[in-house]
């Protein structure tokens, strides 16, 4: 059991005053039965909004929303929270292989926020392309069980890309970062999806936090300096979604806490909305994650 105070900051500047906006936020951290538990968490925006509300969305995420009617030439978005993380349950590797997963999936009748049909098939930033099935076949085999190969598939793009934060953006496809063969975890993670379900395996995309404090002599882990990602594939109705981290080559545990689930980063992204003004816009991101005191 561990316990994180973490602090997110994003703000933005604009060339011109927005004269209107509105602002659906995704950062708060995500309460997880016997998993992790939000002991406190709270967003302040300035400047202040002329109206909030906080609701949550079809796949069970916190999401403030915030209108502005007045004029303003910055904004700034911070989150205050503090989490604590429970020892993960030890996964039994008794899930399927690929070919058993698929008749359990055609037996499947449920459509609620978590059902594995939700994750199937193409979503917004994640379109099929024979490329990412090409790659999935290369490092796996009909024999593995869904968990070996979700495994196999993380640390084989582990092997491939190369973490590079000046190589993409926020609108890369994960076909083009795969080519390239440099991203960011977000990219990390769409390909991954992609490649899972490809062969059939529903996988959908995890925003968090990473922490920024390393244990004593391990390495600092990449992605820990701003809003991270990582991949969760259906494993079975006996194991239920399996957590997995691309980017790090690594199972997620007590150092990756949930903000959100979705389909991939559209349905996640901590800041989406529309704003009326004219000229560029510049943004700034800053995370801090340490160990409570």
């Amino acid at each position: 059991m561990t316990r994180y105070d973490i602090t997110l900051r994003i703000a933005y500047e604009y060339d011109q005053p927005v004269v209107s906006a509105r602002h659906a936020l995704r950062m708060s951290p995500r309460h997880i039965p016997d998993r992790q538990r939000v002991i406190a968490s709270h967003i302040e925006l300035d400047p202040r909004p002329d109206a909030r509300d906080t609701r949550l969305d079809f796949f069970g995420n916190s999401v403030l929303s915030a209108a502005y009617a007045s004029p303003h030439r910055q904004l700034e978005v911070s989150l205050h929270a503090r989490v604590q993380r429970l020892l993960p349950v030890p996964v039994l590797n008794m899930t399927p292989d690929p070919a058993g997963l698929a008749r359990e999936l055609r037996n499947c009748r449920v459509l609620g926020p978590d059902s594995p049909l939700h994750y199937l098939s193409d979503s917004p930033r994640v379109k099929a392309d024979p490329r990412f099935e090409r790659l999935a076949r290369e490092v796996t085999g009909p024999a593995m069980s869904v968990v070996d190969v979700i495994e196999a598939i993380g640390l084989a793009l582990k092997a491939r890309m190369t973490f590079d934060p000046e190589a993409t953006d926020a609108e890369t496809s994960p076909l083009e970062a795969l080519e390239n063969g440099r991203g960011v975890c977000q990219d990390y993670s769409h390909i991954m999806i992609a490649c899972l379900r490809a062969i059939g395996i529903p996988a959908g995309y995890v925003s968090g936090f990473l922490r920024t404090v390393p244990p004593p002599g391990m390495p600092r882990l990449e992605g820990s300096d701003a809003m991270h990602a990582w991949v969760r594939g259906w494993a079975g109705a006996e194991t239920g979604w399996y957590e997995y981290d691309p980017t790090n080559g690594t199972a997620v545990g007590l150092d990756h806490i949930v903000v959100a689930y979705g389909r991939d980063y559209a349905d996640v992204a901590p800041v989406k909305g529309v704003s009326r003004h004219a000229g560029e816009q510049q943004g700034s991101h800053s995370v801090d994650v340490v160990p409570a005191e």
